[in-house]
Order: structure tokens, then C-alpha cells, then sequence
């Protein structure tokens, strides 16, 4: 099986529309791929799901901000990186996800932030693809 670190932009991105991101969360659903996350990780999450701009949206369509947390937690194995790494130097709060794919020996970041971590393309033999590459490659 897989094994993939999600950054929260797809974890956002698969919990209010219905593209890639959500797709690859109907995989780890159904432990076609297997989703690593920190606590770090989810932090972030829990913190953009409670922002004003994401609560606006929720109120529109219904969604429950603890019910998509906890489905993301359900469907996660949460590690406890060891390492600090400081590998992206021009937005270091993206060293988390590095850290959490490292510790989780993962074979895949899944990002859409490409101003630093596409561009990496790998890390540590880690590939770091987008959601649309993700899925081209390997769930045709």
C-alpha cells in the first residue's frame, strides 16, 4: 500500500470540493493509500477549519468543522516526528510535513504548494507530487 503525507491545503481542498484532493481522501477511506499526519499537521487543520473565512463556508453548506476533524483523525495514522528539519528555509512551517513524511517513512508527499515543496519535486527519496499527479500515476 502507499503511504502518503497530505498537506493541509488537501486536506482543506478534499474536505469542501469534490476534485483531486477529495479523491485521494476516498483512497485513504478505503486503505488504498495510507495517510501519515502529525500532530503538527493536524493543528493546522483543526486551525484553518476554525477560521472565519472556512466557517462562513461551512455555514453555507452544512458541514460540521468537528465532525471533518475527526474523520480526518479516523482515517490517519498519526506520527510523532523525532527530527526538526529546516529544509524549507523560505516558509519553515512547511518543515512539517517533511518531518511527519520522514518519520512515517511515506513514499509521498501530496501538496499543491508550489511555491516551495513541488519544487522540491523529493525529499530524502520522498516524491512530492501534486493531487493531479498523484492520482495520473498511479489510480488511473
Amino acid at each position: 500500500m502507499l503511504k502518503a503525507t497530505l498537506d493541509t491545503n488537501v486536506l482543506i481542498s478534499g474536505t469542501f470540493w469534490e476534485g483531486e484532493a477529495y479523491k485521494i481522501i476516498q483512497l485513504v477511506e478505503g486503505r488504498k493509500v495510507r495517510c501519515f499526519l502529525s500532530r503538527q499537521i493536524l493543528a493546522e487543520y483543526s486551525d484553518v477549519m476554525h477560521s472565519e473565512e472556512i466557517l462562513d463556508k461551512v455555514g453555507k453548506h452544512h458541514l460540521h468543522v468537528k465532525s471533518a476533524i475527526i474523520k480526518v483523525m479516523e482515517i490517519s495514522t498519526i506520527v510523532e516526528p523525532k527530527r526538526k528539519l529546516y529544509a524549507v528555509q523560505e516558509d519553515p512551517e512547511d518543515n512539517k510535513i517533511l518531518e511527519c513524511a520522514v518519520e512515517a517513512g511515506a513514499d509521498f508527499i501530496i501538496t499543491y504548494d508550489e511555491k516551495h515543496l513541488l519544487k522540491m519535486k523529493e525529499f530524502e527519496g520522498i516524491r512530492i507530487v501534486s493531487p493531479g499527479e498523484f492520482l495520473k500515476k498511479h489510480f488511473k
